[in-house]
């Protein structure tokens, strides 16, 4: 991969594409391409074929998604499923037929079955039922993964999806109706510390077990991806270790500094009761994850307290 390679980061904007464009960057790459949704709609099959046919870039990496939590999901069914579809169908395919040889399409660990055996392997997808509370986005990601397969096998272009674990750090969705867990916890318990140490009220019962990854491994993850040629088509990107939401509230709890109660509304659904990832193929050929869980979450939290005056408006 040359550095002057032009690479189209769609999504460049959310958490995740602009941890790829700050790693590429400090790593010496310099004709990334970036357009913003008000540019560019990639819901618009047309004009993101358009965009290809002027711009004509050589690598594409897919950080284009409209992504939320268990309230988001169970709200826009609908929109997950096909905003999501649309958005990765006329990347995929214009760069098909764009001649692209490289394309790295991100996804979820939410793509496995709902009770499949633990860590979850690559091998996994398509063996069983979904969770019921993501499906809808979990279905469209696994078009997205079988698109690129189905390119690799029939055309034998470098096309490899990477499905994260849970991705949180800088430039996250703080929004609480449609940020994930962990974002959501660490506003909810800033705001309450600002509020006198008022109580604070958590889904469900603090059991089900979550993987959590800082977003620039996951963009570490991208490059290494990038510099080489991955040998299969779907990889798992995590860590290898999990934690109870319980756990992971008491660490966002003690780094926030927030003092007051903790109330678990045990109506609300939990999700999958684990979801811990397999990495040992991604392990295997030499990447692994740098940053551990609190000092990434101590990261996360510095960033949005230095960004609180606009953090209620960003979302992905």
């Amino acid at each position: 991969m040359q550095k002057s390679t032009k690479i189209y980061i769609a999504g460049h904007n959310g958490m995740v594409g602009n941890a790829i464009w700050r790693t590429l960057t400090s790593k010496g790459y310099t004709n990334l391409l970036g357009v913003s949704s008000k540019e560019l709609d990639l819901k618009n099959q047309q004009a993101v074929k358009d965009f290809f046919a002027i711009e004509k870039p050589e690598v594409v990496i897919d950080a284009a998604a409209k992504v939320g939590g268990i309230l988001a999901n169970n709200n826009f069914p609908y929109q997950f499923l096909m905003e999501n579809m649309q958005i990765q169908n006329n990347l995929i395919d214009a760069a098909l037929q764009s001649s692209v040889e490289k394309f790295i399409f991100l996804g979820s660990s939410c793509i496995y079955p709902k009770l499949a055996p633990q860590p979850l392997k690559e091998e996994y997808l398509l063996t069983d039922s979904l969770e019921p509370t993501n499906e809808w986005y979990a279905i469209a990601k696994i078009t997205g993964v079988k698109a690129c397969q189905a390119i690799r096998n029939q055309f034998g272009k470098d096309y490899v999806s990477l499905m994260p674990t849970n991705l949180y750090g800088t430039h996250d969705n703080f929004d609480l109706n449609s940020s994930h867990v962990l974002p959501a916890m660490m506003r909810k318990f800033h705001e309450a510390k600002e509020n006198n140490n008022a109580a604070v009220t958590l889904w469900g019962s603090g059991t089900p077990m979550r993987e959590f990854l800082f977003v620039d491994d996951m963009a570490e993850a991208v490059v290494f991806a990038l510099e080489n040629k991955l040998p299969e088509y779907l990889y798992n990107v995590g860590t290898g270790e999990d934690l109870t939401i319980k756990q992971l509230a008491e660490t966002i709890q003690k780094i926030t500094g927030y003092q007051g109660e903790i109330i678990w509304d045990s109506s609300k659904p939990d999700g999958t009761p684990r979801k811990l990832m397999d990495i040992s193929k991604m392990q295997a050929l030499g990447w692994k994850h740098q940053v551990q869980l609190e000092e990434g979450i101590q990261k996360t939290y510095t960033w949005f307290i230095e960004n609180i005056e606009n953090v209620k408006e960003i979302k992905l």
